[in-house]
């Protein structure tokens, strides 16, 4: 298996992992109300999603047993793949008005089959990937998840009103499949035996982890690292369109088109920094760009309605979010045990969604009480702490640059 090869299959892997994510989602919801739907009943289908939040639950099962004679982690892919491929095509040949029960058992059975799909494509990045390779291989994952949502968002609601929700669902069933193909083509980690039991499995992760000195102040970094990133991004869309005054299509076109692509180009661009620079330096620069990038939305909260500037700050903004972003998911590997990957992962990436999923209450509240500009420069603020707390890691984030984790077989 070549650099490059074991590299680029990141790509399409990533696009395997973000394509269902949408379809049980947001635009579902625009299926459901093109076609009437009570808004009430299209609101709690948002409880779909809880799979995704919950996904550490099951992740042991994940790291323990192999379902197929193809190795731990393809088995799993290929086998909620395939699932997930079944269950986009049940959902093209359903009636919303006569079989929403079934349509809703559906959207849970995709999240729940996406988000084990996540489980185990992140233990196999996390596996297959040398250290050097981990940040090009988290910006490459990373533009393929977002290409998907692309697919999965606007491609298929102008697919959906102008060819018909039956022959988009059916359409997305056959790209989902397609990916088994990709999937089998991945090589298998190599040496890594499984935990000898579901009850290792369970408590192993935990006390690997934990069995570090430094393991929660690394808690406390996940935490912190995007906390500022996450504050400002809660209410972007909302301050661009009430504290600017610009219109939904300016942006729709600026803010989700523009910023994708400053996204993916920040990612790649990460990611191959990424290399030259080490994790920790990367860490500590982009996310120096992260803060920094914040104070464009402030000088906007200050100037009101100005076209030129809203285009700079959303694009400098999502540039810098992408870097971060390669940067971070590489550390998550970096400090992953290979023994348990995919317990290990979903329970770090669940640990930093909490600034997101905290902060998001709070910041409606701080706008409302100090207006957008100190929110804006709290943003920064919010984002110092991790900085300086990244610093005080530098030598664990190092080592976890260098590490290959632990021995292929050694127990815990």
């Amino acid at each position: 298996m070549t650099f490059q090869r074991r590299l680029w299959l990141m790509l399409p892997l990533g696009f395997a992992s973000g394509l269902p994510l949408l379809l049980s989602s947001s635009t579902l919801q625009a299926w459901l109300t093109v076609e009437n739907i009570a808004i009430a009943t299209i609101g709690l289908f948002a409880l779909t999603g809880l799979p995704y939040t919950l996904k550490f639950l099951w992740a042991p099962l994940v790291d323990r047993f192999v379902p197929l004679p193809v190795g731990r982690r393809r088995a799993w892919l290929l086998i909620t793949q395939a699932l997930l491929a079944l269950a986009l095509g049940g959902l093209s040949i359903l009636d919303p008005h006569n079989q929403l029960l079934l349509i809703a058992g559906l959207a849970l059975l995709i999240a729940f089959f996406s988000a084990t799909q996540d489980i185990a494509f992140d233990a196999l990045r996390t596996d297959i990937l040398k250290p050097q390779e981990r940040g090009l291989g988290a910006a490459l994952s990373v533009t393929g998840y977002r290409l998907a949502m692309l697919v999965a968002g606007a491609l298929a609601l102008i697919l959906g009103e102008h060819w018909g929700w039956s022959n988009t669902f059916l359409l997305m069933a056959a790209l989902m499949g397609s990916m088994v193909i990709v999937t089998w083509m991945t090589p298998e980690p190599e040496g890594i035996q499984a935990p000898r039991s579901l009850g290792e499995a369970v408590s192993g992760p935990l006390r690997a982890f934990f069995g570090r000195p430094e393991a929660w102040g690394l808690i406390v970094l996940v935490i912190l690292y995007k906390l500022g990133d996450a504050f400002a991004g809660s209410l972007t869309t909302a301050f661009l369109i009430r504290g600017a005054g610009f219109t939904p299509t300016d942006v729709g076109l600026v803010n989700k088109g523009f910023g994708l692509v400053a996204t993916l180009i920040g990612a790649l661009a990460g990611g191959l920094w990424l290399m030259r620079l080490g994790l920790f330096r990367a860490l500590l620069l982009f996310g120096i760009l992260q803060a920094i990038t914040n104070l464009g939305f402030l000088a906007l909260s200050l100037t009101g309605h100005n076209y030129p500037l809203m285009v700079l700050a959303v694009g400098l903004e999502n540039l810098a979010g992408g870097m971060g972003t390669a940067a971070f998911v590489a550390l998550l590997m970096g400090l992953c045990d290979i023994r348990y990957s995919a317990t290990q992962f979903a329970l770090l990436s669940a640990v930093a969604s909490l600034g997101r999923v905290l902060l998001g209450p709070v910041a409606g509240g701080v706008v409302a009480w100090l207006d957008w500009p100190i929110f804006f420069a709290l943003t920064f603020i919010a984002a110092l702490p991790g900085l300086w707390w990244l610093y005080r890691l530098r030598p664990v984030v190092d080592a976890a640059h260098r590490a290959n984790h632990a021995p292929a077989g050694e127990g815990p």
